[in-house]
C-alpha cells in the first residue's frame, strides 16, 4: 500500500475501531414536568400585568414538590400553566417531554375551593371522572375503582352524603378522591388544606402523603404554610411575590420519612430547613415600614366618653362565687352605675375573671352544652391565647365576653363589672373583616372614632385615625374603599379601628386565619408593635401553634368540646420584642412549641 493510501485508510480505519468500541448511552428519562422560561400576563396596554417572568422548573417522576408562595404571587397561575387551562406567553411547559396543549386526565388537579356537584353524593361526584376516564371498562370495574378510593380517603361511611352534608375538610377529601380515582400520573395541589382548621388540615397532610406512598404520583404542591411543605415535600421552592415572581432557590428537604410532627420538633436538620425557608420568605416579602415614609402624626390624648351600657346583674355571680351570704357591695365588683356606692375597683391581677362560665346551645337532639366550666384570670396589660381544635368552643368564650352571645352559666368580669352586653369598651377584630365596603379606610375608623370620642375636636379625631392607619401601614391607601382594598389590608383596618377606640380589651377571633403566611406573619408584626405602645389587654383565639406563642403572654389551652374548659396554662416567658426570626432561634421555642403540640394531639386521642 503506497503511504498515500495508507494515510487515507487511516482516519477510516479509526472511524471503524470506534463504531465497534463505543456503545451509545442510554437517553436520560424526560422529566415528569418542566417549565422552561415561562413567562405569563393578564391584560392589555397600561393595564398589563406581569404575573411570572422567567420560570424554570424541573420535577422528576415520583418526586414530591412544594412550592411556598403567597397571595397574589401567582401560584394558582402556576398550577393552571401545568394543568393546560391556560398557556404561556413565552417558554415552554412540558409533561415527559411533550408540550402542555391542554387539560386532560392525566393531570389530577385539586384547587382552593373544592369544586363538587351540590346534588350528587359522595359516590356519585368521584363516579363522575371515573366514567369519563374509563368510559369503555366494565361497570363493576368502575365502581370498584370509585369504592377504592372513596375508602383510600376514608369516606366509606359518607358515600351516600351529598356536599351540604359534609364538613369542609370531607368535601376536601371527595375532590382528593375524583383526582386519584382518574389515575393521573401527575397530582396538581393548589392549596388543598388552606381553607381547613389545624386539625382537620393535619389529618388530610397524613392521608396526602400515605397516598403518595402507596401509588408514587409525582405530586407539585402549591402553599404557604412551610411546615405543611416540611412534613410532605421532597423538596421546596419559593415562589417570590409578585408581579414578575420569580422561583427562588431550591430546598432539598432531607429529613428522612416518615416523619412524625412531634419528633421533628426535635429534628435539628428540621430546625434548620424551617429556619432558612422562613427567613428567605421574609426577606423576599420586602415588607413596608409601618408609617411608609408618610408623615409623622402625634396621637391625641383622648378619653373615651361613652355611655355605660354594662347595666351589671351582680347578684347572680356573687352569690356563685360566695354561696351561703347574700351579695353585698365592696364584693370586688363595681356597684351599679348611676346609684350606690362604688366598689373597689378590681385588682390589676383580675382585671378580666371568668368564673364557672358556661354556654349551653339547643339542638335538635336536645340542650348542648358547649363550654362548661371555663375558669380563668387575666392581668391588666396582659396578651393571652386561647388555643384548641376547632368546635372547642374557643370563639364561643369570645363571642360572651364581647357581649355579642348570651352567657347561660356563670360569669365575666371586666375591671369591676360583668358583662351583660356589647360594647366599645372592647375592640373586637374578626376572622373576616367586617367593613362598610363603600366607605374609605379612614371613614370606616372615623365611624367609631366620633362615636367614642363624640367631646374631642374634629382636628383630634382626624390625627387618631390617621395615626392608627399609619401604624398599620395604611398611610397611602386610607382613602380607598374598602372594597378596593386586599383581605390583608382590611384586616389592617380592622386593627386601626379596634385601636383607635381605646378600648379596656382587645379581642381577636382568628383575625389571620384566612390570609397568606406572609401577610399572616407582617399582620402579626404589626399588632405587637400597636399593642406594645398601648398595653391593651388582649385575647386572641387561634388554632395556630406559633402564632400563640409568638403574640401570648400566657396560653390557655382548651380541652375539646363539648362541655369544653381550659385544660392547661402555659406560661410564655420569652423577651419581648419578639420577632419571628428571633423565635426561631431561642433555646425555650421549641419547647414551648412541643408542649402545645402534644396538648392538643392528646385532646384529638380522647
Amino acid at each position: 500500500m503506497t503511504a498515500a493510501a495508507t494515510w487515507m485508510a487511516a482516519p477510516v480505519r479509526a472511524h471503524e475501531r470506534s463504531l465497534r468500541t463505543t456503545v451509545p448511552a442510554p437517553e436520560p428519562a424526560a422529566p415528569a414536568l418542566e417549565l422552561r422560561a415561562v413567562a405569563k400576563s393578564y391584560g392589555s396596554g397600561a393595564a398589563r400585568t406581569e404575573v411570572l417572568k422567567d420560570i424554570n422548573l424541573t420535577i422528576a417522576e415520583g418526586e414530591f414538590v412544594a412550592v411556598v408562595g403567597f397571595s397574589g404571587s401567582g401560584k394558582t397561575t402556576l398550577v393552571n400553566l401545568l394543568a393546560g387551562l391556560t398557556e404561556p406567553d413565552a417558554g415552554a411547559v412540558l409533561k415527559g417531554g411533550r408540550p402542555v396543549r391542554g387539560p386532560g386526565p392525566d393531570r389530577g388537579v385539586v384547587f382552593q375551593s373544592y369544586s363538587l356537584m351540590p346534588w350528587l353524593t359522595v359516590t356519585q361526584n368521584v363516579a363522575l371522572a371515573v366514567d369519563c376516564v374509563f368510559a369503555g371498562r366494565p361497570r363493576s370495574e368502575r365502581q370498584q375503582r370509585v369504592a377504592r378510593y372513596i375508602e383510600m380517603v376514608g369516606l366509606s361511611a359518607a358515600v351516600f352524603k351529598r356536599p351540604a352534608e359534609l364538613s369542609g375538610g370531607m368535601r376536601q377529601r371527595v375532590a382528593v378522591a375524583r383526582a386519584l380515582a382518574a389515575n393521573p400520573d401527575v397530582l396538581l395541589l393548589d392549596e388543598p388544606l388552606s381553607a381547613l382548621d389545624a386539625l382537620t388540615r393535619a389529618k388530610l397532610q397524613d392521608e396526602i402523603i400515605h397516598i403518595w406512598n402507596k401509588e408514587r404520583k409525582t405530586v407539585l404542591l402549591i402553599t404557604n404554610d412551610v411546615d405543611e411543605a416540611l412534613m410532605l415535600a421532597d423538596r421546596i421552592v419559593p415562589l417570590d411575590p409578585g408581579p414578575r415572581a420569580s422561583l427562588g432557590p431550591s430546598f432539598t428537604v432531607d429529613v428522612s420519612r416518615p416523619r412524625d410532627r412531634r419528633a421533628m420538633n426535635h429534628d435539628t436538620r428540621f430546625k434548620e430547613l424551617r429556619a432558612a425557608v422562613t427567613q428567605y420568605l421574609i426577606a423576599a416579602g420586602a415588607w413596608r415600614g409601618a408609617t411608609n415614609g408618610a408623615k409623622v402624626i402625634q396621637l391625641p390624648s383622648l378619653t373615651p366618653q361613652v355611655q355605660d351600657g354594662l347595666r351589671p346583674q351582680l347578684t347572680t355571680l356573687l352569690r356563685m362565687r360566695h354561696p351561703g351570704r347574700p351579695a353585698q357591695v365592696g364584693d370586688g365588683v363595681a356597684g351599679t352605675p348611676g346609684g350606690g356606692t362604688p366598689a373597689p375597683r378590681m385588682n390589676d391581677e383580675r382585671f378580666v375573671e371568668f368564673t364557672r362560665l358556661g354556654k349551653i346551645y339547643p339542638t335538635r337532639q336536645g340542650p348542648q352544652k358547649v363550654v362548661d366550666g371555663f375558669e380563668a384570670k387575666i392581668r391588666k396589660g396582659e396578651f393571652v391565647s386561647i388555643i384548641g381544635h376547632s368546635g372547642c368552643g374557643k370563639s364561643t368564650v369570645l363571642s360572651m365576653i364581647a357581649g355579642l352571645t348570651d352567657i347561660t352559666e356563670g360569669g365575666i368580669i371586666l375591671d369591676g363589672r360583668e358583662i351583660a352586653n356589647a360594647g366599645p369598651d372592647r375592640g373586637i377584630v374578626f376572622q373576616a373583616p367586617s367593613l362598610v365596603p363603600w366607605l374609605t379606610a379612614y371613614e370606616n375608623v372615623a365611624l367609631g372614632v366620633e362615636k367614642v370620642f363624640p367631646h374631642a375636636t374634629t382636628a383630634e379625631r382626624r390625627d387618631t385615625v390617621e395615626y392608627y392607619l399609619g401604624r398599620v401601614g395604611l398611610a397611602d391607601a386610607m382613602h380607598k374603599r374598602a372594597a378596593e382594598l386586599s383581605n390583608g389590608m382590611k384586616q389592617r383596618v380592622g386593627i386601626a379601628r379596634a385601636f383607635a377606640l381605646s378600648p379596656k380589651l382587645l379581642l381577636l377571633d382568628e383575625p389571620f386565619g384566612m390570609l397568606d403566611s406572609l401577610t399572616r406573619w407582617e399582620l402579626q408584626e404589626v399588632l405587637m408593635e400597636v399593642w406594645a405602645r398601648n398595653r391593651i389587654t388582649a385575647i386572641i383565639v387561634t388554632h395556630d401553634v406559633d402564632e400563640a406563642i409568638l403574640l401570648a403572654d400566657r396560653v390557655l389551652m382548651m380541652t375539646n368540646g363539648p362541655r369544653a374548659k381550659v385544660g392547661r396554662v402555659m406560661d410564655v416567658s420569652l423577651p419581648r420584642p419578639r420577632t419571628r426570626r428571633a423565635l426561631l432561634a431561642h433555646p425555650r421555642y421549641y419547647e414551648l412549641r412541643e408542649s402545645l403540640i402534644t396538648f392538643l394531639e392528646e385532646c384529638d386521642h380522647q
